[in-house]
């Protein structure tokens, strides 16, 4: 029975560890929940901007504003608690992106997790600079897919849908932009090596591709390539950094082995 107990250790402290990041995560997840309610309306008027200028309609008292409309009794209740959920999950994103990292340190070496001030450093701007750019796209996205409506018809959306749509663009390319972050820490840490990174590169750009076509909320061409383009440069300059980084490894490993960092010129024998 010790012998078992003793097996089954490992995997419940992972149990736990897990059980501790999600709940970090949430509480993280929750309090940034409160900014969304707050500014709940200033929220969804910078939201709404690509449809419609719903602060415009609000001042001007206007009961409808563009294509956009809320169902239901329950309706405006609902959307103000998504908004804040979802704003929250945005906002508190260095947060959760930490803990996801902290769950997978543990199994590190005391020198490799000294890598990881690189991965906090660096996930919290690219995550931003991902999300920045995926709400940047948004209004060329809509004017794209609202093209596609036939003449002579009325494209009514629902706020709730409109605002699924706009989030997980603004997720997505959040989460997208922390490709290069991980490859690169994975290096640092000796888990991945710069060849292993670029040698199969046509099967990266494949799969970038074929990520950005299957999760990306909009169908046309041109919002997948402005996400497509981007991951694939980044790919590239994670592995070149990740062979730079190889390449100082290897010679202060083999300064290590020889005693010495270079070879020293031989000394000529006197007459």
């Amino acid at each position: 029975m010790a012998s078992t107990k003793d097996a089954r250790m490992p995997l419940l402290d992972h149990l736990r560890e897990l059980r501790k990041r999600v709940f970090r995560a949430s509480v993280a997840i929750f309090l940034a929940s409160g900014f969304g309610w707050y500014f709940y309306n200033t929220i969804i008027t910078t939201l709404a901007q690509p449809v419609c200028d719903l602060k415009a309609a609000q001042a001007s008292g206007s009961a409808s504003c563009g294509s956009l409309y809320i169902n239901g009794v329950l309706g405006p209740l609902n959307l103000q608690i998504k908004v804040a959920l979802l704003s929250g999950v945005i906002i508190s994103g260095p947060v959760w992106l930490y803990q996801l990292w902290a769950f997978i340190a543990p199994g590190l070496h005391r020198k490799e997790k000294r890598n990881t001030v690189f991965f906090i450093a660096a996930a919290t701007p690219f995550f931003a600079v991902g999300a920045t750019l995926g709400y940047l796209i948004l209004p060329v996205a809509i004017k794209v897919l609202f093209g596609f409506t036939p003449n002579s018809l009325n494209n009514l959306v629902k706020f709730d849908d409109y605002l699924d749509f706009v989030m997980r663009i603004i997720l997505l390319f959040g989460l997208a932009f922390e490709l290069p972050i991980f490859l690169i820490t994975f290096n640092l840490i000796g888990f991945l090596r710069g060849q292993t990174i670029l040698k199969p590169w046509r099967a990266w750009v494949f799969s970038i591709v074929l990520f950005t076509a299957a999760f990306t909320p909009t169908a046309d061409p041109l919002t997948m390539m402005l996400l497509a383009i981007p991951l694939i440069l980044l790919y590239f300059m994670a592995g070149g950094i990740a062979l730079l980084v190889d390449r100082r490894r290897d010679k202060r490993a083999q300064g290590i082995q020889t005693g010495v960092s270079s070879i020293e010129s031989p000394t000529p024998i006197g007459d």
